[in-house]
């Protein structure tokens, strides 16, 4: 089942319905992924158009709607792994309210960022170290080591703030029949990693939670030499609920059209299950035709 996410069009947009009869009369689908650049001021629209049966909705990303002090599309403007009680306790009442219009909207997932470790940021770095042809180099090598050191140290405390304001969202999203799927995330800072995330699954046991994979985020990783795409594929594809389907050129250039880059899907999409469903997540600047383009051939290779 494929979909497709506003974070395309929401932010050009200021009535909800507009903004989803573009995706429905340019791009052909009325299945859609509200994502995390929704304001509030979107959100009659969108329900005017649910309300009129004109489109479906397969998920939410958090935080939906936007948080009205938010400005612009962040999906980590409050992190569950941060320090301070108030930001936690902010970023678990919004993801509450992202449940409660998934519910409404009768959208079946919410898809959710944990946070991150407080380290000096390493992923930019080892990327502009790739650009300019020192990957892999001693350097490189070096950086990345001494990256994955100092958080193997401290992510303790960080992943558990986040999973005690995990259980919380999980009672909650089971009150309102909604699935959440935790997110591979681009960053070697960001909460999980994909060493973590197999047992965070464990530890949490609950048929309301499951993986959610973002091909341009693995495929960055892989780019980088923190995994092997197909590999992790294989090992957590099983408990994914959905993806968001994007290519990448190489080494970090994510969020294009499908078969624009060098994310193997013919590969890597048998390894996700059959009834997965594949959210189109594209960058603005993508046009209509590039999208219809990646859409009609993943068509012909995996069917609707």
């Amino acid at each position: 089942m494929i979909a497709f996410s506003t974070c395309w069009n929401s932010g050009r947009h200021t009535d909800g319905d507009v903004m989803l009869r573009e995706i429905k009369d340019k791009l052909g689908f009325d299945l859609i992924e509200l994502g995390h650049g929704v304001r509030m001021s979107l959100m009659p629209g969108i329900q005017k158009m649910f309300d009129a049966g004109e489109v479906r909705f397969s998920s939410l990303h958090n935080f939906c709607p936007l948080p009205v002090e938010v400005m612009v599309a962040s999906p980590d403007c409050y992190k569950f792994s941060a320090v301070p009680s108030e930001e936690r306790e902010r970023a678990v009442r919004q993801t509450f309210q992202t449940i409660d219009f998934a519910a409404r909207l009768h959208a079946p997932f919410v898809v959710l960022h944990l946070g991150q470790v407080n380290m000096p940021p390493i992923t930019d770095r080892l990327i502009k170290l790739a650009k300019t042809g020192k990957y892999l180099s001693r350097r490189y090598v070096r950086l990345k080591v001494k990256a994955v050191q100092k958080r193997g140290k401290i992510a303790s405390a960080f992943l558990q703030r986040a999973k005690d304001c995990l259980r919380r969202i999980i009672d909650h999203a089971a009150s309102k029949n909604v699935r959440v799927g935790l997110e591979n995330r681009r960053d070697y800072e960001e909460i999980p990693t994909e060493r973590e995330l197999p047992a965070l699954l464990d530890q949490m046991n609950s048929p309301q939670l499951g993986y959610w994979h973002d091909f341009g985020h693995g495929q960055i990783k892989e780019n980088l030499a923190f995994l092997d795409h197909a590999e992790w594929l294989r090992m957590i594809g099983p408990r994914a609920f959905g993806c968001h389907v994007q290519d990448c050129i190489w080494p970090a250039q994510d969020h294009q059209p499908p078969f624009a880059g060098n994310v193997d899907l013919e590969k890597l999409v048998p390894l996700l299950p059959i009834n997965c469903l594949f959210v189109w997540e594209m960058h603005p600047h993508k046009t209509a035709d590039q999208i219809r383009r990646s859409v009609q051939l993943w068509k012909e290779r995996f069917g609707e």
